[in-house]
């Protein structure tokens, strides 16, 4: 798992990699017992401060993802499936509402949004 991380991007640095490594643990990169990087090694090869990855890591124990072992490491906790399914409905709807804005921008009414919604449904998903 690779995770890069932007001064740039208006996110703060710890929640970069939150996110990064909890998208990891999502698309099955990382499985249940997988060990993270080392919170001192994270830091130094992304050179930032301990105290960032700490954070990260520490949110990710809080919310489930992953426990951290003192003197041995943090381990990706056995996936929970409410939590991969709200994942998805976040992104499901994320999409949706992209659609939508842009239906509306065109002024397409509701019915075509879903009849072309259905439409790709049964193409791509049979």
């Amino acid at each position: 798992m690779k995770i890069i991380v932007s001064n740039r991007s208006g996110v703060a640095i710890y929640e970069q990699i939150k996110e990064q490594i909890k998208a990891a643990i999502f698309s099955g990169e990382l499985r249940e017992d997988d060990i993270l990087p080392s919170i001192r090694g994270l830091a130094r090869d992304l050179k930032i401060s301990v105290i960032t990855t700490t954070r990260a890591y520490s949110d990710l124990e809080q919310e489930g993802f992953v426990v951290n072992m003192q003197g041995k490491g943090c381990y990706v906790l056995p996936r929970n499936t409410e939590l991969a399914r709200e994942n998805a409905l976040h992104k499901i709807e994320d999409g949706l509402n992209a659609a939508i804005a842009a239906a509306k921008a065109e002024n397409m009414s509701k019915d075509e949004v879903i009849e072309r919604i259905n439409l790709l449904w049964e193409v791509d998903y049979e």
